[in-house]
C-alpha cells in the first residue's frame, strides 16, 4: 500500500507499530492463561469433577480455546480421569396416571381450541361479507 502524498508532493511514511499489537496481543494471552490456570486450580482444590467446560466458566474463556492450549488440555484430560463423571441423580419418572391425565387435558384444551377457531372464522367470514357489501357499488 503506497502512502498517501502531501499538498507539497512529498510522500508521508508510517511507522511500524504491529510490535505494540503483537505485544498486546501477547499480553492478552498470557492473561488468559493466568485466569485458566487459576480456574483449573481452585477447581480442583475444590475436588468436583473437572471439565472443559466447568474450567471455561470459571475462567470467562471459551471451551474451544482451552482445546487449543496443549497443556491445559492434558491437566484437564488427566484431572477428568482421575475424577470420572458421576451419572446425573436420575429424575423420577412421570406415572402413567400422570402421563394420561396430562394427554387427555391437552386433547381437551385442543378441541376448545379448534372450536374457537372454527367460531371466529365463521366472524371473520360474516364481517368480511359486511364490509365487501358497503364497499362494493348499487347495480
Amino acid at each position: 500500500m503506497q502512502a498517501p502524498d502531501t499538498p507539497r508532493g512529498r510522500t508521508i511514511v508510517r511507522a511500524d507499530n504491529s510490535r505494540h499489537i503483537r505485544q498486546a496481543a501477547q499480553r492478552r494471552h498470557e492473561i488468559t492463561r493466568s485466569r485458566a490456570v487459576a480456574a483449573l486450580r481452585e477447581l480442583q482444590n475444590q475436588g468436583g469433577p473437572v471439565t472443559f467446560e466447568a474450567v471455561a466458566t470459571a475462567a470467562g474463556v471459551s471451551r474451544s480455546w482451552l482445546y487449543t492450549q496443549a497443556d491445559l488440555r492434558a491437566d484437564i484430560i488427566g484431572l477428568r480421569e482421575d475424577h470420572p463423571h458421576q451419572p446425573r441423580a436420575k429424575r423420577s419418572s412421570a406415572s402413567t396416571e400422570s402421563l394420561r391425565a396430562r394427554l387427555n387435558a391437552s386433547l381437551e384444551r385442543n378441541r376448545e381450541l379448534s372450536t374457537e377457531i372454527e367460531r371466529l372464522r365463521h366472524q371473520l367470514a360474516l364481517a368480511l361479507g359486511h364490509a365487501r357489501h358497503r364497499i362494493a357499488p348499487e347495480p
